[in-house]
């Protein structure tokens, strides 16, 4: 005999479900769950695989017409849309916005605006949700993760906008993970500068199941973190931004001090800066000393 689902997933049984990035991390482990519970899901990403259509979210006429092909599967219904796919590729902000800059705000902002605008028709008939994916970075700048820090705050803008001209008809929530070992790191880690332990690290689960209770909730959450110390992180960040500058300054001139990213190219202006700040004499009000 089946275990009876608790009440705050009984909602989602039947649900019909488009979820992007579904190749990666985060994205298959949700079609597993939200299958297993009972809703009825077609996967979106660049790679292909049983119930994921071959999607890329930066090309508008695959997106529109995947998405069109994955409501046709789920029988002309969607109920859930929920965004994963997104990259952080490692620069440096001072420098021209290069490919890789220009490839995450593709991805990170404009495949979610896309894949959403595609599938707002049938959002709107279904009165559905959209779970979008940003991240605490979103309002934790850290150093080589501009990029994505951006992307991930425009998101959140672009969450705020859909939920101030749809949120009657249409559920909109934001999730916000920390830290979750995931090959989205991979870039960073390639260039010598990953932020390991400078963000809260939680489980690839955590995210999983914040985005699952969001979309089984009787009305979509607008804000939610993956953990109860992501939760006080978010608020955090967010309220107390300049407390945030300060102890994140702190963290990576003592990092810097330790020899941190001493390997990689894309930090030496960074080393450098720092030097130059230590070597300057203290200036009070009443002079230097």
């Amino acid at each position: 005999m089946r275990t009876p689902l608790p009440r705050r997933l009984r909602r989602l049984p039947g649900r019909n479900a488009i979820v992007t990035g579904a190749s990666g991390a985060f994205g298959s482990s949700t079609v597993a769950v939200l299958r297993h519970l009972g809703a009825n899901v077609v996967g979106l990403d660049r790679k292909p695989a049983p119930g994921v259509l071959g999607c890329d979210v930066t090309d508008d006429a695959q997106v529109r017409s995947n998405v069109a092909d994955a409501v046709d599967r789920l029988g002309g219904r969607l109920d859930l849309l929920v965004h994963y796919a997104g990259i952080g590729p490692a620069v440096d902000i001072g420098a021209e916005p290069d490919v890789h800059v220009h490839e995450a705000l593709e991805v990170n902002l404009l495949g979610a605006w896309r894949v959403t605008s595609a599938a707002v028709p049938a959002l709107l008939e279904s009165r559905g949700r959209v779970v979008l994916t940003s991240s605490l970075l979103a309002n934790l700048p850290l150093p080589f993760a501009g990029a994505y820090t951006v992307s991930k705050r425009a998101l959140v803008a672009y969450a705020d906008g859909l939920r101030a001209e749809y949120g009657t008809h249409v559920g909109v929530t934001t999730v916000y993970p920390g830290y979750a070992d995931t090959p989205i790191h991979e870039s960073s880690r390639a260039t010598g500068v990953a932020l390991d332990g400078l963000v809260p690290a939680e489980r690839e689960r955590d995210t999983v199941m914040a985005v699952v209770r969001a979309a089984a909730a009787r009305r979509a959450p607008r804000d939610v973190a993956s953990t109860g110390p992501g939760t006080v992180a978010l608020h955090l960040t967010r309220h107390f931004p300049r407390t945030t500058e300060r102890i994140v300054s702190l963290q990576v001139g003592l990092l810097l001090a330790d020899g941190a990213f001493g390997e990689a190219e894309i930090a030496q202006g960074l080393h450098a800066r720092h030097a130059d700040v230590g070597l300057r004499p203290h200036v009070s009000r009443g002079g230097t000393r």
